[in-house]
C-alpha cells in the first residue's frame, strides 16, 4: 500500500473509531488519521498473530478497513485506560 493509501486507511479508520468509541475528541482531522495508521499497525499484528495473515499489506478494501478499525478501537481504549479517562457523558 502507497503512502497515499495508508492516510486513507487511517482517515477512514480513524474516524469509524472516533464514532465507536468516547474519548479521542478533539484531536482533528490530522489526530484522527494518526489514530487510524497506528490502529492499521496494531490490528495488522494482531490479525497476524492470530489468523496469520495480514490483511493490510493488500490493497485498500473491506478487511483492511475493518483490520485497521478494530486496533484503532483498541488504541483509543488503551490510551483512554493509560490516562485514567471514563467512558460515558457524566460529569464529576
Amino acid at each position: 500500500m502507497t503512502i497515499l493509501g495508508w492516510i486513507v486507511l487511517g482517515a477512514i479508520a480513524g474516524w469509524l473509531a472516533g464514532l465507536l468509541v468516547r474519548g479521542d475528541e478533539g484531536l482533528g482531522v490530522i489526530g484522527h488519521i494518526v489514530l487510524g495508521i497506528v490502529g492499521a499497525f496494531v490490528g495488522g499484528f494482531l490479525a497476524s498473530a492470530l489468523l496469520g495473515t495480514n490483511p493490510i499489506d493488500g490493497p485498500l478494501d473491506l478487511g483492511s478497513i475493518v483490520t485497521a478499525t478494530i486496533g484503532a478501537v483498541i488504541v483509543v481504549v488503551v490510551v483512554n485506560a493509560a490516562s485514567g479517562r471514563r467512558y460515558g457523558s457524566g460529569t464529576m
